[in-house]
């Protein structure tokens, strides 16, 4: 059975056409290389695709495999399986297979944290003003329920000021810290590695938002001495929507409860005995996965981390910067009129930067700018009512420069 199944997935990681077109590309230089990479993306050329924060189109090649899995389990009528997808994106993120869960979404993993952790009446949980509803709206709503209190507060422009901003927080009664790696208001980067150090000090949990981090960041979990990391496939790792994961430290699996549990959570369970009975909890995370998950999903999703494994993470990383560097560069020449509201700290920022016209309303701009072929997103968050751009690998400066002479025009 193992031979047939590791055959079953061998036929579905990047197809040998697009390993070829990567192995092409690797003997180009600058911005060569990435023009002929954005090749490998079917993503249409009518438009300028810029907010990659929200969904990160596909390359050709997860989307065949998605494509060819799904045949597969249909044409053959074997349910197939998720362990190999699980071993890579365990792999991406520096983490061991046990302490991965498979889930459809960042929040559902928010949400296995979340309701897990063996918290209190009065217990509070660090969390800042910028969140996500997928990381705000879990802590609310057991802050509602068990009475825990949620401290916030306004983040920083930079990473000694958000450092110190938690440290004044932190009292007896802190347990976790529940922010995001990047906000999804400004694009504002955290340093989760100091601020994690910082919270072992006390006995804190980190919570960490990692929507926007699986993709842009060269990434190591283990590096940033982390407790948890719920995130998803489908933004920056450029994989398919409904497939997400969460890590856990193996230290904290056996004081993070299962509730929501099915097939595979378990470690025995008996309803013949008196009384019946679980045995016992899985003792890795995959208890949290609790029943069936879509193999061409999580096939697609191994084979995002496997092109992004291919180009190289650090060179992803650097052009990810690169490209958002430009657009900041740009866009700070018109601060006559429009308010960047990312930080400059460039250690603070990646992937995205917002801005606000000061002499427009933001969402004239933003059905202004649309009309003329850019793909945008708004951002009413927190009270910004402004403007956040996204780019991603597949972008060029090229369309930034277009972006640049557009914004010109209607601010």
């Amino acid at each position: 059975m193992k031979t047939n199944r590791r055959a079953f997935i061998g036929q579905l990681g990047l197809s040998a056409l697009a390993s070829q077109a990567l192995a092409k590309q690797v003997k180009l230089k600058g911005e060569d290389f990435w023009e002929e990479l954005r090749k490998e993306f079917p993503l249409t050329t009518n438009r300028a695709y810029l907010n990659n924060g929200t969904f990160g189109p596909s390359p050709t090649a997860v989307v065949e495999a998605v494509k060819k899995s799904l045949d597969m389990c249909n044409t053959s009528g074997e349910y197939g399986h998720t362990d190999e997808s699980r071993a890579t994106l365990a792999h991406f993120i520096g983490a061991k297979k046990e302490e991965i869960s498979l889930t459809h979404n960042t929040t559902e993993g928010i949400n296995i944290i979340c309701w897990g952790l063996n918290l209190k009446q009065g217990d509070e949980v660090i969390i800042s003003l910028h969140e996500h509803v997928g990381n705000a709206l879990p802590w609310l709503n057991r802050a509602k329920l068990h009475g825990l209190k949620l401290v916030t507060f306004e983040p920083a422009p930079t990473a000694d000021g958000n450092i110190e901003r938690i440290k004044k927080l932190i009292t007896p009664r802190t347990k976790v810290i529940a922010i995001p790696h990047i906000t999804c208001t400004t694009g504002l980067v955290f340093p989760i590695k100091e601020i994690a150090t910082e919270a072992r000090k006390h006995g804190i949990f980190t919570a960490i938002d990692g929507a926007h981090g699986s993709g842009t960041f060269d990434l190591d979990v283990k590096e940033l001495g982390i407790d948890s990391y719920a995130t998803s496939c489908h933004k920056w790792m450029l994989g398919p929507n409904g497939a997400g994961y969460l890590y856990i430290n193996e230290k904290h699996l056996p004081n993070i409860q299962a509730y929501q549990v099915g097939a595979y959570s378990d470690n025995g369970w008996n309803l013949y005995s008196n009384p019946p009975e679980i045995k016992a909890y899985n003792p890795t995370a995959h208890r949290f996965d609790y029943g069936s998950q879509s193999t061409p999903l999580f096939h697609g999703g191994a084979v995002s981390a496997e092109f992004h494994e291919k180009i190289g993470k650090p060179k992803v990383e650097a052009r990810i910067r690169e490209l958002s560097n430009h657009l900041y560069a740009g866009l700070a020449e018109m601060k006559s009129y429009l308010e960047i509201l990312s930080p400059k700290e460039e250690e603070s920022r990646i992937c995205m930067v917002t801005f606000k016209p000061k002499f427009k309303d933001y969402k004239t701009f933003a059905k202004n700018v649309s009309s003329e072929g850019f793909r945008i997103r708004q951002v009413p968050e927190s009270h910004l009512d402004a403007i956040r751009i996204s780019t991603h690998i597949y972008n060029s400066k090229a369309e930034i420069e277009r972006f640049l002479s557009v914004t010109e025009k209607y601010v």
